[in-house]
This record gives structure tokens, C-alpha cells and sequence, in this order.
């Protein structure tokens, strides 16, 4: 299906507003890289393009409400955490984060993320902490 042929069946009332969606999706996704947790975020984009083309003001209201608790709860893993972004796994968002212009806060936002939601993978942290206590840091000298 060509952007023409899209344009067309666009014109038709009664044409399947998914089938229109999974298409332009399909297509897109074949050519470019998407990342696991962008992939709803480009379907919801998608939708609501072709329901305000057709003057469909449903499709204005839908949003995407973020990951499911499984989904959150799946992405932090004992050694990494991955990223809604791109679906890789990372020790720490915090730079990955930064590379997309988000703050944690933003990013917790963005995903609708639980504010308690770890910046660090937990075997890192515990790492990083055991190696803080070894050296003492934090201690009072004298």
C-alpha cells in the first residue's frame, strides 16, 4: 500500500482506522529502527494523525497511558535496566537518558513511571556501594 492509495482509503468513511494504522506502522518499522518502548508511543502517534485527518475527534482523545505494571515491573532486571526508549538494557539510564534530552524526572514522567522507579541497576548499585564502604567513604575522620 503507497501513500496514495492511504490517501484514498483515508477518503472512505467506513475504512478500518487500525488496519490504516498498522500499515503505516508495518511500513515504517521495515526501514527504520524502533525501540521496544517507542513502539506504542509511534502506533498512538500514527492513530491520532489519521483520526484527525479524517475528522475523527475520538482519535484526538486517545493516548497511550504508558507501560502496564508488568512491563515496568519486566524492565528492571538484577543487572540492568531497560530503557522505554530504545528496549536496550543499561547499568544506568543516566546517561542514555541525557543523550535524549531527559532528566530522570522527565523520563519517569514521560512513561508514566512510578517516582521510586531506579536510575541504577540493583547489582550496581550494590556493587558501587559495597566498593564506597571498602573505602570508607562517608566516614567522619577523627
Amino acid at each position: 500500500m503507497n501513500a496514495i492509495d492511504i490517501h484514498e482509503k483515508l477518503q472512505e468513511p467506513n475504512y478500518d482506522l487500525i488496519k490504516c494504522t498498522a500499515s503505516l506502522v508495518a511500513a515504517y518499522v521495515s526501514r527504520n529502527a524502533v525501540g521496544v518502548g517507542e513502539l506504542p508511543v509511534l502506533i498512538d502517534q500514527v492513530h491520532t494523525a489519521i483520526s484527525v485527518l479524517q475528522g475523527n475527534a475520538a482519535g484526538s482523545t486517545s493516548a497511550w497511558t504508558g507501560p502496564t505494571a508488568a512491563q515496568i515491573e519486566a524492565s528492571i532486571g538484577q543487572d540492568g535496566l531497560i530503557s522505554f526508549i530504545g528496549g536496550r538494557s543499561y547499568k544506568t539510564l543516566k546517561r542514555h537518558l541525557t543523550a535524549h534530552g531527559l532528566t530522570p524526572e522527565r523520563y519517569r514522567t514521560k512513561f508514566g513511571l512510578p517516582a521510586d522507579y531506579p536510575m541504577v541497576a540493583p547489582s550496581y548499585a550494590e556493587r558501587r556501594s559495597q566498593i564506597a564502604k571498602a573505602i570508607q567513604l562517608g566516614h567522619k575522620v577523627g
